[in-house]
């Protein structure tokens, strides 16, 4: 039976009238074209890579934004409410003066130091083992599924009583409040090392957990701090938890004692020290990540 060529519809251009996309002159990246031939501008281009003053230029803008409208938003409100930013700078150098915030500063990064530091451990190793024995997952998943939906602040009087009212309580509840998504977020990553390099290194020889020492916690290293730097905010989460019951200092014990005596302007004025510290440390974790892999960069 001959076959049948159906007519060309109204809609369908020939692809000779398609204009090409112009080569980009010399030195200059391609930037993608759309179907008219335009090029796209790398701003509005789908994942387009960016220079760094570029991209340094846009985030300073973000944040300009951000203080003017809170600006804006404290003249249209009453400043007991709303401080503007210059009050909430003058109140956070009052506590810088007196010593107060270097003190609470200090005891908020220790527990979180602590804290978090024994949650990535455990995810480290736990993470790991999952993703490269079905019998582990098969054992440790199900745990975690039943305990990770638990509401870590809601052992809190737990902790109270089992650990008294020093630093132990506060610790374990960043601890607990973290632990279970990093494990299982360090676990995917680690599923996600090709299996033909695990297979190379068993050709050349490599045990089991040299397989997992030398080739699957490498590959996974820059994931594992991506993991880091998205739960860390979590663990200030749990830190502000904790520190609202039996603390004497702190930076969320500040934020407490300050609504006490009303005073909103120091309560701004932490809540600017928790986003610099927040800023500081993703900006941190993001440069470890690029100097320590530079070679995962390209994957992102």
């Amino acid at each position: 039976m001959p076959e049948t060529v159906s007519p060309p519809t109204a809609d369908a251009e020939p692809a000779a009238d398609l204009p090409a996309a112009e080569p980009a002159p010399s030195g200059e990246p391609l930037l993608p074209t759309g179907t008219r031939g335009r090029r796209h501008h790398p701003l509005t281009t789908v994942r387009g890579e960016l220079s760094p003053g570029t991209s340094l230029g846009l985030g300073v803008a973000g944040v300009v934004v951000l203080l003017g409208g809170w600006a804006v938003l404290a003249a249209m409100t009453d400043t007991y409410l709303i401080p503007s930013p210059a009050e909430a700078w003058r109140a956070a150098m009052e506590l810088k003066a007196d010593g107060r915030l270097w003190d609470d500063l200090t005891a908020s990064l220790r527990r979180i130091g602590i804290g978090y530091a024994i949650s990535m451990a455990i995810a480290i190793v736990v993470g790991p083992l999952m993703a490269s024995f079905r019998s582990v997952e098969s054992f440790v998943e199900p745990q975690i599924g039943l305990l990770r939906y638990i509401p870590a602040s809601a052992l809190t009087p737990l902790f109270l009583l089992w650990l008294g009212i020093d630093e132990a309580p506060k610790i374990a509840l960043i601890t607990v409040g973290t632990v279970f998504f990093n494990i299982l977020m360090t676990a995917d990553v680690a599923r996600a090392v090709p299996q033909e390099l695990v297979n190379a290194a068993y050709t050349m020889g490599a045990g089991r957990f040299t397989v997992i020492r030398r080739v699957i916690l490498p590959h996974s290293a820059p994931g594992i701090i991506d993991v880091a730097r998205i739960n860390l905010a979590a663990a200030w989460l749990m830190l502000v938890v904790s520190e609202l019951l039996a603390a004497q200092e702190g930076l969320a014990f500040r934020v407490v004692r300050a609504q006490r005596f009303r005073d909103v302007d120091t309560m701004f004025a932490i809540f600017i020290v928790f986003a610099v510290i927040g800023m500081v440390s993703d900006l941190g974790l993001r440069w470890l990540r690029k100097a320590a892999f530079p070679w995962s960069e390209g994957s992102r």
